[in-house]
């Protein structure tokens, strides 16, 4: 009987030394959850930002100007959420003893880059070509074309935050003047579900 524990015990550990060398396995439910709260202020800003355009009496509308804001809104949540992101995932990492820059990590990134930037070419052409409306389901859209390509290299459950991102995006093709919504969605509501839905099935037990 301790003979065939202590097998049952050495076949997990060759399964958590492939799991470690083929995927990087140190994503933090937090990273999610901030990600997430990034994307709803940011929206919230951008809103208000909106509202003020359009209430704007006895002055002529500056929708250049308006863009621009909307723009620097659009980095300003981005470069705060992958930070955030990153600390996070970088504690995590640390804490399980993994290397945040190795193999796994390396195809992780390649994974998912490549049809984010793909689609960081197609949303260009949109805004050259004034096509503002499909602008959040498009890169909810490529967003999640990224997380399904590079799940293989990460946790599985990444791939149906993908999924989600997917069908949003599709949505909003059909809900023209709702983007903001659709993206605030998208990049707000399904990331803190999934990060909740992580931390609470990887991290709770090891905080508790």
């Amino acid at each position: 009987m301790a003979t065939s524990a202590t097998g049952l015990e050495a076949i997990q550990d060759i399964k958590k030394m492939m799991e470690r060398s083929s995927r990087f396995i140190s994503l933090s439910g937090w990273s999610g959850i901030s990600a997430g709260v990034c994307a709803l202020a940011g929206a919230f800003a951008a809103r208000q930002r909106i509202a003020v355009y359009q209430d704007s009496p006895g002055a002529i509308p500056c929708a250049d100007c308006l863009r621009r804001e909307l723009l620097l809104i659009a980095v300003v949540v981005f470069i705060v959420a992958f930070c955030s992101a990153g600390a996070f995932t970088w504690v995590k990492a640390r804490k399980d003893g993994v290397k945040i820059w190795g193999k796994a990590s390396r195809r992780l990134l390649w994974n998912t880059l490549l049809p984010m930037v793909a689609g960081g070419f197609v949303l260009w052409r949109m805004i050259g070509l004034a096509q503002y409306d499909l602008l959040a389901a498009g890169s909810l859209i490529f967003y999640g074309l990224a997380l399904v390509n590079g799940s293989k290299y990460t946790m599985g459950e990444v791939r149906y935050l993908g999924y989600a991102q997917i069908i949003t995006g599709i949505a909003g093709l059909w809900l023209p003047g709702s983007g903001l919504y659709v993206w605030a969605t998208g990049f707000g509501l399904w990331h803190i579900v999934y990060g909740i839905a992580m931390w609470w099935k990887y991290e709770r037990s090891a905080q508790a």
